[in-house]
């Protein structure tokens, strides 16, 4: 496989979407933090669709996730 095939095949996979508003650099860790969450989430719920993870676990699995995401948050806020 090339490089360039590689490359395509990551960007299909993980997907990136730039942050829109170049005003307002602080809100940049937060939405890379925001599309990390929302791909590990659809992570989680493949793996408990496909039977790897019991609902119980894909829940604890996402609430973890939202504690770290809602953290980050915070600490965007406490920056400005």
């Amino acid at each position: 496989m090339s490089n360039s095939d590689h490359k395509c095949i990551n960007s299909f996979i993980y997907p990136r979407v730039p942050y829109l508003d170049s005003s307002k650099t602080e809100g940049l860790a937060f939405h890379a933090n925001l599309q990390e969450f929302s791909q590990r989430v659809s992570y989680v719920c493949g793996l408990e669709s496909g039977g790897k993870l019991s609902p119980e676990q894909a829940y604890e699995k996402v609430e973890c996730l939202w504690q770290h995401l809602k953290q980050s948050k915070q600490r965007n806020l406490y920056l400005k």
